[in-house]
């Protein structure tokens, strides 16, 4: 990604009031909107480059931060679809905001845009929040099939990450849990909710669940998130433990 200056960090100015996330109405017709981003880096060149090149693409990067408490603050008052974000944040870092935002924004997803691939931090981000994890390295082309991937909920990791997440989800799932006697009965989930739920386990990304299953993408969305719901779950990394202590991944 090239480095031109683009505009200093940003937040919406007096943000105009949007339709249903997705579409827009123009002349009595739903329109897609673009995606609203959100680019957080504390190196100013980097984090205009990244802004400027995901604009050049179509999205609709709202705000900027290059600090941890001003994209908590930020991200909080223009909404974005998709949070690109740095883990090395000065004031609080990345892994923080992302536990900051994720469970009070259920629609926000984070994309990590990191020079580090260091296992500890590829885990660390996922557990906080993350839905997908890209090195810096990345070609533009790369960053903004990610930011589309991730608006849809899929997740994204650089070649080579993915495999270690999902050995990590399995660990995890392989761990005891905690006794409690008084643990209240799992809620009863539907059939398709089931079915949606052990593809997602399986590694499959909403758009392929959608295919298997011939329904919608935003169907698909709707399951899940109907499905974090009964659980008490807050993203796809708890989703993914949950299915894979009941064994639906070998289903």
């Amino acid at each position: 990604m090239s480095t031109q200056n683009a505009p200093q960090d940003t937040a919406a100015q007096s943000a105009p009031q949007h339709a249903p996330q997705g579409e827009r109405q123009e002349e009595g017709r739903a329109v897609e909107r673009p995606i609203r981003v959100m680019v957080v880096d504390d190196h100013p060149m980097w984090r205009d480059a990244v802004a400027r090149d995901l604009a050049e693409s179509g999205f609709d990067v709202v705000a900027t931060a290059g600090d941890g408490p001003q994209a908590v603050r930020r991200a909080k008052a223009v909404t974005p679809d998709v949070l690109v974000l740095d883990l090395n944040l000065p004031g609080m870092p990345g892994v923080q905001v992302c536990k900051e935002l994720v469970p009070a924004h259920p629609g926000l997803r984070v994309l990590v845009l990191s020079a580090s691939g260091e296992h500890a931090d590829v885990l660390e981000a996922v557990k906080s929040g993350a839905t997908g994890y890209l090195l810096k390295s990345a070609s533009t082309q790369e960053l903004t099939d990610a930011v589309r991937s991730t608006a849809n909920g899929d997740p994204v990791f650089t070649p080579g990450l993915a495999g270690l997440v999902l050995g990590e989800y399995r660990r995890l799932a392989s761990d005891p849990a905690p006794a409690a006697s008084d643990e209240p009965k799992a809620p009863q989930l539907t059939d398709r909710e089931t079915e949606v739920l052990r593809l997602v386990a399986k590694g499959l990304s909403y758009k392929q669940i959608a295919e298997r299953l011939v329904i919608s993408h935003r169907t698909v969305q709707n399951h899940v998130q109907n499905t974090l719901g009964k659980l008490q779950l807050h993203n796809r990394v708890e989703l993914v433990r949950y299915a894979i202590e009941r064994g639906l991944d070998d289903i």
